[in-house]
């Protein structure tokens, strides 16, 4: 990863302590991470927009317009995914870090699951140990 504009749904205020979001659609803020040759170069944070604005994909369209190549994200539904995958937005799972420069370091040492259609929400695989 040489370079990479990363979301991370995320507990208030954000920033790099900040907790990782259980599921991106319903945090109120991200952080927003810039990475360049797997060195962390700005943080920022970006409000999440509201669902009755576009429904799931309003944000992903909020964070493909802000520029965001990488989402770093708990749980989600197939939907978002899909639209992440044609906004050209990777996804990984990163409900195992403590906090978002965990989570970013996790990313960046390649330590984190690319996140599937099988780990999505209300799909057939409930029991993927995802939480909400």
């Amino acid at each position: 990863m040489n370079q990479a504009r990363i979301a991370i749904p995320s507990s208030l205020p954000g920033g790099l302590e900040a907790e990782v979001g259980a599921h991106f659609g319903h945090c109120e803020i991200y952080t927003v991470v810039d990475v360049k040759e797997g060195v962390i170069t700005q943080v920022g944070t970006l409000p999440n927009v509201p669902h009755q604005q576009g429904g799931c994909l309003a944000p992903v369209n909020h964070l493909a317009q802000n520029g965001v190549t990488v989402l770093i994200s708990g749980g989600m539904g197939l939907r978002p995914l899909m639209g992440f995958n044609q906004a050209g937005i990777e996804v990984y799972r990163g409900t195992e870090a403590p906090n978002v420069e965990a989570a970013v370091k996790a990313l960046i040492a390649g330590g984190l699951e690319l996140f599937t259609r099988e780990f999505t929400c209300g799909g057939s695989h409930q029991d993927q140990g995802h939480q909400h």
